[in-house]
């Protein structure tokens, strides 16, 4: 039969995920499930991307950036949430894509969502190191916190970046203990840094200078930054000013947003799926947009971002206290504890996203059976999140945190483009099927969430897409090679 006529029945779906009291332990309410989506959201991409994209290419700007890649995220969240709230299956985009578009479009995403959440939390594994370092005033030599592919500036070279992989581990471990305990402690993460968010808010607006918000659009004339030792960072080329900058910087602040669309991972462990589901994923999309434009305001108020080109781009936000809020030094020390505190969530949310997705992947055959092998006591994906803090350690332990970073934002972008094309296939497939949260207007929603997608696919740089298209070619060979052949819907007409 064809690859893209092999579909899993809905129908069968939710008669498998009520019908087996072996499954995943249901134990996550509509707080819990905002909260695990903020978790996710706030970290990495709002503490350093946010200079990275205001410094490098939209300035000022990049809270127009912003408002592009919340528009995007909002216009597939709303698909998300239809599909959530109709399959409550584990598995997130993997499983939507299944029943809509075929096996093979599902595996194609199945294998791009190892970039998001595998390679993502592997990232912030490697930034939760270095703020850790910088907590500890550099009491970590340098071989033992970084890769074997850098050096520091003394010509020392990294081994092992140990703060990475012990923190992964620590995660882990929490993972299979349950999902129940994980969202309590991720809720209590949450409230630590969105408070310290809120305080660099209130704190930095009287400190906002509105000559460092002119001219708010970076000119095409802007004059090249001195980086030292020679070097100069020019804005003239396209994507590095105007409206074209803000566009790149939408794609690299969209890292910002990655966590939302993982709530719809955990909805077979959500107590009220059909209600809970959409509060969770629009809810926390909306409580963070609204904290991203803020704190992007502020930040770039505070500090010119030129500034970022050349300093404080890891470690934004105690730059600008540390250097135009001098009597707030003390809140320097507490964003760092923050920074610690909203990198542990996030890499919690996507240990926990992959995980689901393998689980659901195995279940079909696509992936070993080790995969959905769930503990006998804690009722989770033990050996799974086992295997995956190996996989994901290896990463954090001996590879750049420059390598992943953009990867991750593609391997998102191309599922929220496929969970878009998924509702409107599933309306004309299936129009009457009940749906108890229904994506408005469509199809002019999903087709705007396609377009806005693209674009910010389209806009990053060309390594970063033929390493996309490299990873998707070896997917495509395990698929062929392995899973194709094992599925559970093989042979079926």
């Amino acid at each position: 039969m064809s690859l893209f006529g092999r579909k899993k029945s809905i129908n069968q779906l939710l008669i498998d995920a009520d019908g087996s009291e072996k499954g995943l332990k249901k134990t996550l309410t509509a707080w819990s499930l905002v909260a695990l989506g903020i978790g996710a959201i706030i970290g990495a991409g709002l503490f350093v991307r946010t200079a990275a994209a205001a410094g490098e290419h939209a300035g000022n700007a990049v809270t127009f950036s912003f408002i592009i890649a919340a528009v995007g995220c909002l216009f597939a969240g709303l698909c998300y949430a239809e599909f959530a709230s109709m399959i409550p299956i584990a598995g997130s985009a993997y499983t939507y894509a299944y029943t809509t578009m075929g096996e093979l479009v599902a595996w194609i995403i199945g294998w791009a969502l190892i970039l998001e959440y595998a390679l993502g939390a592997a990232t912030v594994s490697i930034a939760w190191s270095e703020y850790l370092n910088n907590l500890l005033g550099g009491a970590i030599p340098y071989a033992w916190c970084h890769s074997p592919f850098e050096s520091g500036a003394d010509g020392v070279h990294g081994f092992i970046n140990l703060p990475a992989i012990f923190i992964l581990l620590m995660l882990s471990l929490l993972l299979i203990k349950g999902t129940e305990e994980s969202a309590k402690v991720n809720a209590l993460i949450v409230f630590v840094k969105v408070s310290i968010v809120l305080l660099f808010i209130g704190f930095g607006w009287k400190y906002i200078n509105s000559a460092n918000h002119v001219p708010y659009l970076i000119p095409d004339n802007a004059p090249p930054v001195d980086l030292g030792n020679g070097k100069t960072y020019d804005y003239s080329p396209t994507f590095n000013h105007g409206w074209m900058g803000v566009l790149r910087g939408a794609a690299i602040v969209f890292f910002a947003f990655i966590g939302f669309d993982a709530v719809s991972t955990a909805a077979q462990e959500a107590k009220n799926p059909k209600r809970d589901m959409p509060i969770g994923i629009l809810g926390s999309l909306a409580v963070c947009t609204i904290l991203y434009l803020l704190f992007s305001h502020v930040l770039t108020g505070v500090a010119p971002y030129t500034d970022f080109v050349k300093a404080g781009k890891e470690a934004s936000v105690s730059y600008a206290i540390q250097h135009y809020m001098t009597e707030y030094g003390w809140l320097a020390t507490l964003i760092s504890v923050a920074i610690l505190a909203g990198f542990s969530s996030v890499i919690l949310v996507m240990l926990l996203g992959q995980s689901r997705v393998f689980y659901s992947m195995s279940n079909d055959g696509l992936l070993p059976k080790v995969f959905a092998d769930l503990h006998p006591k804690f009722r989770t994906p033990w050996k799974s999140n086992l295997i995956l803090f190996a996989f994901v350690g290896f990463f954090g332990g001996f590879i750049p945190g420059s390598v992943a970073g953009d990867l991750t934002s593609i391997g998102t972008l191309f599922a929220f483009v496929l969970v878009c094309v998924g509702v409107m296939i599933l309306r004309k497939a299936d129009p009457e099927r009940v749906r108890p949260f229904r994506t408005p207007l469509v199809p002019l929603v999903p087709i705007l969430g396609v377009l806005v997608c693209t674009a910010m696919i389209v806009s990053l740089d060309n390594t970063t897409l033929l390493t996309a298209f490299c990873w998707m070619l070896v997917g495509l060979c395990i698929y062929f090679f392995y899973s194709k052949h094992n599925s559970k819907l093989k042979g079926q007409a």
